[in-house]
């Protein structure tokens, strides 16, 4: 039966036309849907890269919304009053959106059905920005997964539904309700120069996700397994950021992936289980929600790391110039780019946790303030799994060498070339980009001279295997 009353469309992380359930369904209702995004607490929190991502994920989702007949509605306040008052201003029937898994947003969620249903609203969630939601992956004592494989293997074969289509067209409302002017939420004033250098390098929007999946997928994939532990090559799909504000979803990676396996690329299932790792981390922030914040396995709180984020060890890991040219480019990348390849990430993250014996919380702050493909999930596991304190974590005491790992994984030294301008006769423009990114108040230059390493390997790992010797964990 439909419903000709308008239905609000509460968006989140689900910033697209193709394959958006709550969209498919507030189209079914019968009358007017109404886009709204609302400015609330959870906004106020993120770091610099990502909410100045967010906000041109927003500018550019108007625009794909205007070019449909339709509009963006921007509201700022608590996410419970914006929504009450655009129902009073609308007589919107209904409000439908797309599932959080983060427990913040588990919680704001159902006070919201709740005391909109008490209202006299219907308030529907869908399947969000995941595969197999958290619930509906059990082990075969009924619990939830706590390392990866088994919980591959219990899903690789299940059925993912195929992607739905793009509406054909979007109801219009004839009398849409005011709205906030993105330009005064001010969404990228905490990147400041930063922001022109990181533009360039950001695949905005839905249709951008789109025309990179299908290129990955038909020209890259068939060599993934190899190529994306190479972080001098464009050998990764590089939809992160595109994942994590739903610019293009899970269930669509999927069908592409699966569409090449049978093609015959040998790199397409390892690309598959990549992307069910991600729902690893969601599946664990879902189940145990201390992982976002404290030590996942217990015995870690005992252990000595630091937990000062300003100290000149640390300034040095933040600035990438600890003297590990690993490490420092792929912190300079973070820069230039607002991603970092996952080979050079684990590299940083051991190199902070074990070399610097600082605690995980310190560079997992930030990346959360760092990168426009922030992920709350995959970042707190990535951190824990580099810290041997997380889920699934290769051996607790296992320290990334970053000299033998850049050796191994970039022989031929592009990746430290492309983002080390230090002791270069004529440094590449990238090299350049990350000194016009950074705050002017690190005082560095290209003219700098290339440091000596803050703690060297073998120093930090001989510090490191001490702390870690007569403990049980």
């Amino acid at each position: 039966m439909t419903d000709t009353s308008p239905t609000i469309l509460w968006l989140r992380r689900d910033l697209r036309l193709a394959d958006h359930p709550a969209l498919t369904a507030a189209l079914d209702r019968g009358g007017p849907v109404i886009p709204l995004f609302i400015h609330d607490l959870s906004v106020d929190a993120l770091g610099a890269a990502p909410k100045w991502r967010l906000g041109l994920a927003l500018e550019h989702f108007a625009q794909t919304l205007e070019g449909k007949g339709s509009r963006l509605i921007l509201r700022r306040g608590n996410a419970l009053d914006v929504l009450r008052d655009v129902v009073a201003e609308t007589g919107a029937g209904a409000v439908h959106w797309t599932r959080l898994y983060d427990p913040e947003s588990i919680e704001r969620d159902r006070t919201i059905k709740a005391a909109l249903t008490e209202g006299g609203t219907q308030a529907v969630s869908h399947p969000g920005h995941v595969l197999f939601e958290p619930w509906t992956v059990q082990t075969q004592q009924g619990g939830y997964y706590k390392v990866f494989s088994p919980m591959w293997r219990a899903v690789k074969n299940r059925d993912v539904g195929a992607p739905l289509p793009v509406p054909a067209t979007l109801k219009p409302f004839s009398c849409w309700p005011q709205s906030d002017d993105l330009s005064d939420w001010k969404m990228g004033a905490g990147m400041q120069r930063g922001a022109a250098v990181c533009l360039p390098h950001q695949r905005v929007g839905e249709a951008a996700a789109q025309e990179r999946l299908e290129w990955f997928t038909t020209e890259s994939i068939q060599d993934y397994q190899t190529l994306r532990n190479a972080p001098g090559v464009d050998g990764t799909s590089n939809l992160s950021e595109n994942l994590a504000w739903g610019e293009i979803s899970a269930r669509q990676c999927w069908h592409s992936a699966q569409r090449a396996l049978y093609e015959g690329a040998n790199g397409a299932e390892t690309w598959l289980k990549e992307l069910v790792w991600r729902d690893f981390a969601w599946h664990l922030m879902y189940h145990t929600p201390r992982i976002a914040s404290r030590n996942w396995r217990e015995g870690w709180d005992a252990f000595p790391w630091s937990e000062d984020g300003a100290s000149a060890e640390v300034l040095a890991w933040k600035q990438g110039r600890t003297g590990i040219p690993f490490v420092d480019a792929a912190m300079r990348e973070m820069y230039v780019t607002g991603r970092m390849h996952n080979r050079a990430r684990m590299n940083v993250a051991s190199y902070l946790t074990k070399h610097l014996m600082t605690h995980w919380r310190v560079g997992q702050a930030w990346f959360a303030d760092c990168l426009t493909d922030w992920d709350p999930a995959s970042n707190a596991m990535g951190w824990q799994w580099a810290a041997g304190s997380g889920p699934d974590a290769a051996p607790y005491f296992r320290i990334f060498n970053p000299e033998t790992q850049l050796k191994k994984f970039d022989p031929d030294g592009r990746y430290a070339r492309k983002w080390i301008a230090e002791g270069q006769q004529n440094p590449s423009q990238t090299t350049l980009s990350y000194f016009d990114a950074v705050p002017l108040a690190w005082g560095v230059s290209a003219s700098d001279r290339y440091p000596d390493p803050v703690v060297g390997l073998k120093e930090g790992r001989t510090r490191a295997l001490d702390a870690y010797g007569g403990r049980s964990f």
